[in-house]
């Protein structure tokens, strides 16, 4: 998926202030939502993310976007967390989740599912190893993080 302008300047100008932050510039994306256009900037560690962690990133970066001016409409600026199941979609996204486990939901069926959960072993560009199964990214509809990964269930006699 190729970035915009908008978007390519605002990574470019958060891009060292996550680094000196120590935080992974997760995604940038600038959309309309009802009325009002949003800049949103998904930050990650690997301790998780926190609301200073959010704050400590918007206020520089408020203050250098009204320095820069990158975006000559009005918008809001949230920073966030991509969440627990976040989707993969740049390549240091894959690379960095290697050794998790994700789940995938194919546009065609693959081996009678649309879905499939498993390990990613493994990231080649245009191919991910899933649980020892080489996978097209051209076949996936989404690629995210297994949000249910951590939670284990016990029952209670």
């Amino acid at each position: 998926m190729a970035d915009s302008a908008t978007v390519r300047k605002v990574r470019e100008l958060a891009q060292p202030l996550c680094d000196e932050l120590g935080l992974f510039l997760w995604d940038v994306k600038f959309e309309k939502d009802g009325a009002n256009w949003f800049l949103r900037v998904f930050i990650d560690s690997d301790e998780g993310i926190t609301l200073d962690d959010c704050e400590a990133l918007h206020r520089p970066l408020d203050k250098l976007l009204d320095e820069y001016d990158p975006i000559p409409q009005s918008y809001i600026l949230e920073v966030s967390s991509p969440g627990l199941g976040r989707k993969l979609e740049r390549p240091e996204h894959f690379e960095v989740c290697v050794g998790d486990r994700v789940k995938l939901r194919f546009f065609e069926p693959k081996n009678g599912s649309k879905e499939k959960s498993g390990v990613l072993e493994e990231y080649s560009g245009q191919e991910i190893t899933v649980s020892g199964e080489k996978i097209k990214l051209s076949e996936c509809a989404s690629v995210r993080l297994d949000d249910d990964s951590d939670i284990s269930v016990t029952e209670n006699d």
